[in-house]
């Protein structure tokens, strides 16, 4: 529901550019907390995003960034 569907593609060129956190993780963590469950901060719930492939943070420098661009 978060995200469409679909992952999220970033773009980033530094580690310093990649947050810690988003509007998204920072929703969906909310919506996790009401819904009864714990240690579920944003920054946890973005981690989370990214080691499941709901975003794509590997830097364009990277050589799996566009292997993983194309996984839908």
């Amino acid at each position: 529901d978060f995200m469409d569907g679909k992952p999220k593609v970033n773009n980033f060129k530094t580690t310093a550019s990649v947050p810690a956190a988003t509007p998204v993780s920072t929703k969906m963590s909310k919506e996790l907390v009401a819904r009864g469950f714990k240690f579920v901060g944003p920054t946890i719930v973005y981690a989370f995003m990214q080691a499941t492939g709901m975003v794509n943070d590997h830097l364009v420098t990277c050589h799996c960034h566009e292997t993983c661009s194309k996984l839908k």
